[in-house]
């Protein structure tokens, strides 16, 4: 089947003008509001305090675009200063006030996509960006180690007996496969431990969602391509995911480009887990004896509304001591691994990744448990400093469950 491509144009502005044209209106709403709500959550913020990184400024920027007051060149690389976390939106009061007499939702992520997009076709790139989308373009995986070749990325499996191909096949996003390769082989496991078969992709790519986010657009959609032809030839009907980001790109990203021509199911692997332990088809009961507290990663959290089942499956393990944040929902703290902050601003990544772990010391717990592969590296740096295990949420299950895996940092 020919794949039909449906414009994504809000994402893909072609000109200076197209790009104010698009978002003019949603920019005078925020611009006409001035609360800037988005200070008291934007991740970002909390660490530079600088407001040309607000989503506030976002916005302005492209009012004084449509003034003539600045050239895009000017403010490009403001937009270089956000984790796409959403949290802005949920908190924007452009959001909070819909209603039958106003319908309006705040889609700042959009924005920022928009204006990197437009940067990378005008040539004002981030120098890291550009050169980690050029050797995620050789090498068809993002470069999260050196030097390993695409035909690595199944070599987290390599202890089990899984097919190619079949009904439903397991995506495993370039960090897992490379560097959280417990992950993935947690996951495995207690597919197995279920009783439902799963098999591998044949030539997984990266899912070219980070790429998007940077501002590749090209080269997001080409490496997508690749992977839904991937998945028909493999005979795919369902694609189990176990990342957030991949969960984003599959379930958004994907049919924009494809339209009514993509015909796979995306379901993430924590919400079938929680299914199975919900109906008995896996018991966790080896006890896990530590206190623990939950990131709710951006992207499943704050992006798709899902904190409910995490909180399920940490009540579900023996003897776990669960303390939970006082901030949840929209108010939960970002890792500032999202957004490709961590490729072109390390040090701010690092600080926000600090202070979430402080925070989690504040509770006094062992251990930080969370659901995004992209969270746990520099949460576990951040960890690392005070003596703080992370662990995936899966792993955690999947130990519980009896399955014998090692997970690095964590003592059983």
């Amino acid at each position: 089947m020919d794949i039909q491509h449906r414009s994504d144009d809000a994402a893909r502005p072609a000109t200076d003008e197209a790009f104010v044209e698009s978002w003019r209106n949603a920019a005078y709403n925020c611009y006409s509001s001035g609360h800037k709500f988005c200070r008291e959550v934007c991740p970002v913020y909390q660490v530079t305090r600088d407001e040309t990184y607000l989503p506030t400024a976002f916005h302005a920027n492209i009012v004084a675009m449509e003034q003539g007051l600045v050239e895009f060149e000017d403010v490009a690389r403001d937009y270089v200063n956000c984790t796409m976390c959403g949290a802005c939106e949920l908190r924007c009061p452009n959001t909070l006030f819909v209603g039958d007499f106003y319908r309006f939702r705040t889609r700042t992520v959009d924005v920022v996509r928009a204006a990197r997009t437009l940067a990378v076709d005008r040539g004002v790139e981030e120098p890291a960006w550009s050169a980690w989308n050029a050797a995620t373009d050789r090498d068809r995986h993002e470069p999260v180690v050196a030097e390993v070749g695409v035909e690595l990325s199944r070599a987290w499996a390599s202890s089990f007996d899984l097919p190619f191909g079949g009904d439903t096949v397991l995506f495993v996003d370039c960090e897992a496969a490379f560097y959280r390769t417990s992950l993935p082989q947690a996951v495995a496991w207690l597919f197995k431990a279920a009783g439902e078969p799963i098999g591998l992709q044949p030539e997984p790519w990266c899912c070219g969602g980070p790429a998007a986010e940077m501002g590749y657009a090209d080269q997001a959609r080409r490496f997508a391509e690749h992977n839904v032809a991937d998945w028909r030839r493999a005979g795919a009907r369902r694609i189990v995911v176990l990342d957030p980001h991949d969960y984003i790109s599959f379930t958004e990203d994907y049919p924009r480009y494809f339209g009514d021509d993509y015909d796979v199911e995306v379901v993430l692997a924590l919400d079938l887990v929680a299914g199975w332990v919900r109906e008995g088809r896996l018991t966790p009961t080896l006890p896990i004896n530590t206190r623990v507290t939950y990131h709710d990663p951006c992207r499943l959290n704050k992006r798709k509304g899902i904190w409910v089942e995490p909180r399920a499956l940490l009540a579900s393990i023996p003897g776990l001591e669960f303390v939970d944040e006082d901030r949840v929902t929209q108010w939960s703290y970002c890792s500032g691994g999202g957004g490709g902050l961590a490729i072109a601003r390390p040090e701010v990544t690092a600080e926000l990744s600090r202070r979430r772990v402080a925070r989690a010391a504040d509770l006094e717990v062992n251990a930080v448990v969370t659901a995004c592969p992209w969270a746990e590296r520099p949460l576990s740096n951040a960890g690392a400093e005070r003596g703080m295990a992370v662990i995936d949420l899966l792993e955690l299950v999947a130990i519980s469950c009896g399955a014998p895996i090692e997970v690095p940092g964590w003592v059983r």
